[in-house]
């Protein structure tokens, strides 16, 4: 499958939307050393359009675990759940921020938490560093963390 082109304009028009934050863990992309990439949230695989409104901005980590899926089983329900939708969701009602962990607080918050990998070792090793010398939550994050 040929990737879609997304323009340098659109990719501004996302990064600046998204307060230049992954939209799915909101780590912002000042603190990695790689380029933040835009996500197709319903991707093109499965009828996803190359609009703006289809468009999230992603870190890489959380870009590559998410790849196509569009969601997951939740394994404490047995239900397929779908991924959190930046552009339909809200951050705060779907995860909370306990300590350096991303706690599901939803069946759609447990399905992209456990994907995502928000809390692998790394993750949170990452994030206690940033909270340690306070860049984690940006106030930006912070603005998406509370309702």
């Amino acid at each position: 499958m040929v990737r879609p082109y997304i323009s340098e304009e659109v990719r501004r028009l996302v990064a600046k939307r998204a307060d230049y934050l992954c939209e799915y863990c909101l780590i912002a992309e000042a603190e990695r050393s790689s380029r933040f990439q835009v996500d197709h949230i319903i991707s093109v695989k499965h009828g996803g359009s190359t609009t703006a409104e289809n468009l999230a901005y992603a870190c890489i980590f959380c870009n590559l675990q998410k790849g196509t899926d569009l969601g997951s089983i939740n394994w404490k329900t047995g239900e397929l759940v779908r991924f959190f939708n930046p552009r339909r969701d809200f951050w705060a009602d779907h995860f909370q921020l306990a300590e350096a962990r991303i706690q599901p607080l939803t069946d759609i918050g447990e399905v992209t938490e456990q994907i995502l990998e928000f809390n692998s070792n790394e993750r949170i090793l990452e994030r206690q560093s940033l909270i340690g010398v306070s860049r984690y939550p940006s106030a930006p994050a912070w603005q998406r963390m509370t309702k």
